[in-house]
């Protein structure tokens, strides 16, 4: 999907740009070419099942193929308003984040084999995170992946109250390698750590109960238990995850999900004897079609990466031990470096189940005003949910957008990729929005969503406590 590249010859966008001239639109030195018919929706509506996502070791390490976390749901009546629930729900995420953030900084609140597995998007699932496919005590079973969140879990049957899934419920009852975690034991006194929430015993007085809510109003409650998980090959005895038996909330048609975070319940240390506390993964666009993977292990021979990968510092908080955060040091728009004060405090959480990214007021400010002065020229269009930089490009056929890169500690330069830049809030792409959106104040702290990581081979480094970017364009075959 990353149509275009900096300093383009001339006269491959000369037609254009005689046009843009007479309308306004200024020339800078970076921009990215684009044909927005590239970004219309296609038969997003027309899907009423989905397979399993594919799977593969090589060299050691294991590839699960992900895709958009919509990539399985039905006919979606009214996508416009779809959107908006995603966004209206990405602000709860993002405001339960920064609550969290915000308690633990005042103190109120820790030779290897490689795997990789098909990540693609979840737009068919109605939703805009990524899921791949994972087996578990021998079924299939299709989990959103999350690095902000540690415990692992899926629907369970008999179930009390569950939402509706692609996969039929996984049955711990007839599964001869499911085992219980019983409570008062190291295990169930992990999830206080992993979850905000102390693991409590069940009704029989044994089991371990679990209970975690998510800054939209979702949540999962059940007990732990230990199966059997398979990584595309990779097997793992004895894994703990959360039996969810009354579960609630935007999840679309997954089975559950993945927690990729830092403490000692996450499939990250879990799998750490097998990893090394590796993993990295590159996101597709919501098409369709698209498919990145989610790589376990720290192989990089088997990406494939068009840049060198580039690596900064991962900052740790003794609070909040299963976020990723790094330093932002600058945002550039088309080749024009930002000035802002909030660059001074540049700690920014990056996460994978984030759609949109949010920045300081004097960063954001600073960035609609420099990319509204390059991308000139265009009709604005209203607001769209929590995003205020809108135009109207359905006069348009291929535009200039200002290229954006981030600047993190390290000098490390991380170009984002053209299908990040702008939300299409139209099918046909005629209206679209600058994807990334305010904080409410100063003192809050940024993060990096996953509609900015698109097309990026983002590796998560926890043994050496460092995060690497490279440009690659997501493909899992």
């Amino acid at each position: 999907m990353s149509e275009g590249s900096s300093l383009l010859p001339l006269m491959l966008f000369l037609p254009f740009l005689l046009v843009g001239m007479r309308e306004g639109v200024h020339c800078f030195e970076e921009v990215n070419v684009v044909n927005l018919k590239k970004f219309q929706w296609r038969d997003v509506n027309h899907v009423s099942s989905c397979q399993p996502q594919k799977s593969r070791k090589e060299k050691g390490v294991t590839m699960l193929e992900m895709k958009h976390r919509d990539y399985c749901s039905g006919l979606v009546k009214d996508w416009n308003k779809k959107l908006q629930k995603h966004l209206i729900s990405d602000d709860l995420r993002v405001q339960s984040l920064q609550s969290q953030i915000k308690r633990a900084d005042s103190g109120r609140t820790e030779g290897f084999s490689e795997a990789q597995l098909p990540l693609t998007s979840g737009i068919k699932l109605q939703t805009l995170n990524y899921i791949v496919t994972v087996e578990l005590g021998g079924k299939n079973m299709t989990v959103i992946v999350d690095t902000g969140s540690d415990l692992t879990w899926v629907q369970c049957d008999p179930c009390k109250s569950c939402y509706g899934q692609q996969d039929p419920l996984f049955k711990p009852s007839i599964s001869p390698s499911y085992q219980s975690v019983l409570c008062n034991t190291s295990t169930c006194q992990t999830l206080q750590l992993a979850t905000g929430n102390s693991g409590v015993c069940g009704t029989d007085q044994r089991t371990c109960n679990y209970f975690v809510r998510y800054g939209d109003g979702s949540y999962t409650r059940g007990e732990l238990g230990r199966e059997r998980l398979d990584l595309g090959g990779t097997v793992m005895e004895g894994f703990v995850f959360g039996c969810g038996r009354n579960n609630k909330g935007l999840f679309g048609g997954a089975s559950g999900l993945m927690g990729l975070g830092r403490t000692k319940l996450s499939l990250v240390s879990q799998t750490f004897s097998k990893f090394g506390g590796v993993f990295s993964y590159c996101l597709p666009s919501s098409e369709a079609d698209a498919s990145g993977s989610l790589t376990l292990g720290g192989d990089s021979s088997v990406y494939k990466n068009s840049t060198p990968i580039s690596y900064t510092r991962m900052i740790s908080h003794p609070q909040l031990l299963s976020f990723y955060f790094l330093n932002l040091t600058g945002i550039s728009i088309g080749g024009v470096a930002l000035e802002a004060p909030g660059f001074a405090q540049g700690r920014i959480l990056i996460d994978s189940g984030t759609v949109i990214t949010r920045l300081k007021p004097s960063v954001y400010g600073a960035l609609r005003s420099e990319f509204l002065k390059q991308f000139s020229g265009f009709p604005p269009a209203p607001g769209f949910s929590i995003l205020n930089t809108c135009f109207n490009l359905s006069e348009y056929e291929e535009v200039n957008i200002p290229t954006i890169k981030m600047h993190f500690e390290g000098d490390v330069q991380v170009n984002v990729d053209v299908s990040g830049i702008f939300y299409f809030v139209k099918s046909d792409a005629s209206q679209v929005c600058l994807a990334v959106a305010s904080l409410a104040y100063e003192d809050q702290v940024g993060i990096i969503g996953n509609f900015q990581q698109k097309n990026l081979r983002i590796v998560y480094d926890s043994k050496q406590t460092r995060l690497g970017f490279a440009e690659e364009i997501c493909n899992f075959t």
